[in-house]
């Protein structure tokens, strides 16, 4: 009977000795904690993140690199250049503006129409001078303009009438710019009445 005790007395002695020296290496000279996670980047490979697949030098540049929209009607202003004479014809920039603080484009022909006090309109719409339109880029006080011409009213013969204004329409917009008329009467109906356009292109004139 003592032999069985002393038995169970060294198997519990035993058990104990094990359990001390299992907990001992668990510790060691910290304590032992979690796991710490990965950061939210950690094994992001190039084609996960929005930043890595982009180039150095473009960095930031997004902005600059995309297509600008169109120029609308209030990003613009409008004016007549001074008139250029030559060989019967009456020649005028009609210069268009970007009074915007963001980069906007233009392309093609502009609107155009000469009125009278009343907003009427006077003589036919202009035709367009066959040209190769191509977009025009403003930055924020860049211009662009179209030449109107039509024939001297004193050399084609042609009946007058004197505008009170030139409405002009940025291309692909509904909404005119009102300039004042200061060059005098305009060829309206009869012989050499037409009054012709071209395209837009950069700078204030020829």
């Amino acid at each position: 009977m003592a032999n069985g005790s002393r038995h169970a007395t060294a198997v519990v002695a035993g058990a104990l000795a094990l359990l001390g020296a299992l907990t001992s290496c668990g510790t060691g000279s910290g304590t032992a904690g979690p796991s710490p996670r990965p950061s939210a980047s950690a094994g992001r490979t190039a084609g996960d993140s929005p930043h890595s697949a982009v180039p150095s030098d473009a960095a930031g540049s997004t902005n600059d690199r995309s297509p600008a929209s169109r120029c609308r009607t209030a990003e613009l202003s409008a004016a007549v250049g001074r008139m250029d004479p030559g060989a019967g014809q009456r020649n005028f920039p009609v210069v268009l503006t970007n009074v915007s603080s963001r980069t906007c484009t233009l392309y093609g022909y502009p609107g155009a129409a000469f009125v009278d006090a009343a907003g009427e309109q006077l003589g036919r719409d202009p035709e367009r001078t066959p040209g190769d339109p191509a977009t025009v880029t403003l930055r924020p006080g860049a211009s662009a303009w179209a030449g109107l011409r039509y024939s001297s009213p004193g050399v084609s013969g042609a009946r007058t009438a004197t505008p009170a204004a030139l409405l002009v329409t940025p291309p692909d917009e509904r909404e005119p710019l009102k300039v004042p008329w200061k060059a005098g009467a305009v060829p309206v109906s009869g012989n050499a009445s037409s009054v012709f356009l071209t395209v837009l292109q950069p700078g204030t004139g020829p």
